[in-house]
């Protein structure tokens, strides 16, 4: 008991204990680190996927002006023109 105790008091534990603690704060900084730099880059991938997915409904549009009722429509190219037209995209 003697030794657990002057161990529990002791410079060595207390160095230790300090060494967990720091390696835990840089490990929470690097996570801080690793989350924004994936959130921005989720962020420039989306929108550059909302600028292809503007540009198709555009360009479809631009043809269904052109062709009219003849063209076919494309499934799945009218959830697109929705989401696009959604004030939730812009």
């Amino acid at each position: 008991m003697e030794q657990v105790y002057g161990y529990l008091t002791g410079a060595r534990f207390r160095h230790r204990v300090e060494a967990i603690v720091e390696k835990f704060s840089d490990m929470q900084e690097d996570l801080a680190k690793e989350r924004k730099a994936t959130t921005r880059l989720w962020a420039k991938r989306e929108a550059q996927i909302q600028g292809v997915i503007g540009s198709t409904v555009g360009m479809y549009g631009d043809l269904q002006g052109i062709a009219g009722k003849v063209m076919q429509e494309i499934e799945g190219l009218d959830v697109l023109v929705i989401e696009a037209s959604s004030p939730e995209t812009e």
